[in-house]
């Protein structure tokens, strides 16, 4: 440990009127409890496969902002997602 870590610890545990051991533990117990567990097996991990998601680039289109909405481009969700309501 670097000494200007050492002497910060010392100065932090004096201020907190508790032992070096015990902030070295309070610590330890904090990084434990944040970090993520870690894999059971992690050199059998490997990226999920891919799917398509199609080729076709709706901004290749000339009037893609007034079509994005629109069936032809196959960007807008379904009416029927929203539920009921009043079609304008």
């Amino acid at each position: 440990m670097p000494d200007w870590l050492l002497a910060a610890a010392r100065d932090v545990a004096g201020r907190k009127e508790i032992s070096l051991a015990e902030l070295v533990r309070r610590g330890l117990e904090y990084m434990v409890a944040v970090s993520p567990p870690s894999l059971a097996n992690e050199d059998e991990w490997s990226l999920p496969e891919s799917y398509a998601l199609g080729s076709r680039d709706v901004f290749a289109e000339p009037n893609w902002r007034q079509e994005l909405h629109t069936e032809r481009l196959q960007a807008a969700e379904a009416r029927d997602l929203y539920g009921s309501g009043s079609e304008s």
